[in-house]
């Protein structure tokens, strides 16, 4: 959740071009529509936004991943971004905060108009200027100001260094819309949708989305079908189960239940089913979080007792049926920077011992009562089942009285905003695959947990720290130590890592090319034969 041979080389500091300097190689124009049958797509999600300034979520940026072009693109199986409506991109300064690209030759959008720095500059200044509270300004919120000297040259000026902001807009935050048809600042309700991606909207109502091939797109990504329908079932997994069963749908992405996935899969062994179960990296994450001034979750050896007694293995195995991993970090596996803090410090099995001398130390001695509150609308149905689980294995051993509520997601929200909660679950779908989308967002004022933890070294040694280091390896030795601090001080304790999956029929083939922990969920390499 992004061509003609390089032009002149973009002005850079001797030694920084290595490590900061984007370019792109010879370009494909995609002149030709796509080859290959039309594919149809189920999901559960539902899409909210089709404006790129209001849509900050897994559904809407499937839409705004195929429809609008970037300047840089996630390739497959890449956490590097590469050039996509930009030629080449990199810093220009040592110190992170100057960042330019120059545009490709001949971009359009799908109206026609001609895309220039002038779009490139409209859109993130009108992303920033309308700063929708659903929408994804937040990732844009280190830009100072933007120049263009001319047609093709757009140079970003930071307030602070920021190693990531290739990747932030890389993803659908960096979408490129025509300032010709879009608002300068007010979101676009007509429903209509102008972008330069590999696809066009072509129509979207309420339960169906259809993307035409756009002949007039430039860029790396070549089609491998003719189009695509996007059919929303709005939660329902039993329907999307029944429709990619029956080949109402090519393939099923998003939404599934772990049970269903598991039979699937197992079906699919067979060859009985028609169909195939396609997996791959993964990098969206379940917390457990604490309210750090709730009365009984409060106290350190309350977390630390919790901590003790939490039993991930058995939990993605009942649960998940091993459609997700255990996690013991809050950076997920395959991430740069990975530890095992939670694993190092707690272990991977329950310790009742452990657990109650860490109550005891603080003078505990009557069970634990303990509300874990949860939401399946925002988290999942398999949510309210897993921290079931989990209440059940702090209660064995008469340490705790936990008990899981469930209420809707607007009920929840504003739960956590108003500090009502003890403990609640929190779910990340990463912007981009770096660890500094795993823990900023996590810490400091107007953090996403919103659980009150205040942790200097993290918020104004750490962080700042890891983003001024373009050479994302040197960040390892501080992701580390933060990861340590969490797993030491619990604010949060991570649950699972889960893998992507798509069920598909036998004859749709290039879902191993969209399945990775960048999130983008690539129509152009999904194909089939003609005719089937």
């Amino acid at each position: 959740m992004r061509k003609r041979a390089l032009g002149t080389s973009l002005p850079a500091v001797a030694g920084l071009v290595a490590a900061a300097l984007l370019l792109g190689g010879c370009g494909l124009i995609g002149d030709d529509p796509g080859e290959g049958a039309p594919i149809v797509v189920g999901t559960t999600d539902d899409v909210p936004a089709t404006d790129p300034a209001a849509g900050y979520d897994p559904g809407s940026w499937l839409v705004f991943t195929n429809v609008f072009q970037s300047l840089l693109s996630f390739p497959p199986g890449g956490a590097e971004p590469r050039p996509e409506a930009a030629e080449e991109c990199g810093f220009t300064d040592r110190v992170s905060r100057r960042f330019t690209c120059t545009l490709r030759d001949d971009l359009t959008f799908s109206n026609g108009d001609a895309l220039t720095a002038q779009d490139v500059k409209f859109s993130f200044e009108r992303t920033l200027r309308i700063n929708d509270p659903e929408g994804p300004a937040v990732l844009l919120s280190t830009i100072d100001r933007i120049e263009t000297p001319d047609d093709h040259t757009v140079t970003f000026h930071l307030t602070q260094p920021d190693a990531t902001f290739p990747q932030k807009i890389a993803s659908g935050a960096g979408s490129i819309v025509d300032h010709r048809v879009y608002p300068a600042d007010a979101l676009r309700t007509d429903g209509e949708v102008v972008g330069s991606g590999p696809y066009t909207l072509e129509s979207f109502a309420g339960d169906e989305a259809v993307f035409a091939v756009n002949g007039d797109y430039r860029g790396p990504a070549e089609t491998k079908n003719s189009g695509v329908t996007l059919r929303l079932f709005h939660g329902d997994q039993e329907a999307l189960r029944e429709a990619v069963e029956g080949g109402a749908v090519d393939v099923a992405y998003r939404g599934l239940a772990a049970a269903d996935l598991a039979e699937l899969e197992t079906t699919a062994v067979t060859g009985d089913s028609g169909l195939k179960v396609v997996d791959g990296t993964g990098a969206e994450v379940q917390h457990m979080v604490f309210n750090m001034d709730d009365p009984v979750v409060g106290d350190i050896g309350v977390r630390r007792a919790i901590a003790h007694l939490i039993d991930r293995t058995a939990l993605v195995r009942d649960v998940y049926r091993r459609t997700a991993e255990p996690l013991y970090s809050i950076v997920p596996a395959g991430i740069t920077g990975h530890t095992t803090s939670f694993f190092d410090r707690y272990g991977d099995r329950p310790d009742p011992g452990r657990a109650e001398e860490a109550l005891r130390a603080e003078g505990i001695t009557e069970p634990v009562e303990v509300t874990l509150w949860v939401t399946p609308t925002r988290f999942g149905p398999d949510t309210v089942a897993a921290f079931e689980q989990i209440a059940d294995q702090l209660n064995t051993g008469g340490l705790f009285d936990a008990t899981v509520r469930s209420v809707g997601a607007d009920e929840f929200e504003e739960g956590v905003e108003n500090g009502d909660f003890g403990v609640y679950v929190r779910g990340w779908v990463p912007d981009y695959p770096d660890p500094d989308n795993f823990t900023a967002p996590f810490f400091g004022e107007g953090n996403v947990l919103a659980n009150n933890y205040e942790s200097a070294r993290i918020t104004e040694e750490l962080i700042p720290d890891t983003a001024d280091e373009s050479d994302r390896s040197r960040t390892v030795t501080d992701f580390a130590d933060l990861q340590d601090i969490v797993a030491e001080e619990l604010p949060v304790i991570p649950i699972w890592q889960g893998r992507q999956y798509a069920v598909a029929a036998e004859n749709v083939d290039g879902l191993q090319r969209t399945l990775d922990a960048s999130t983008v969920f690539r129509f152009w390499e999904i194909g089939k034969p003609t005719g089937d």
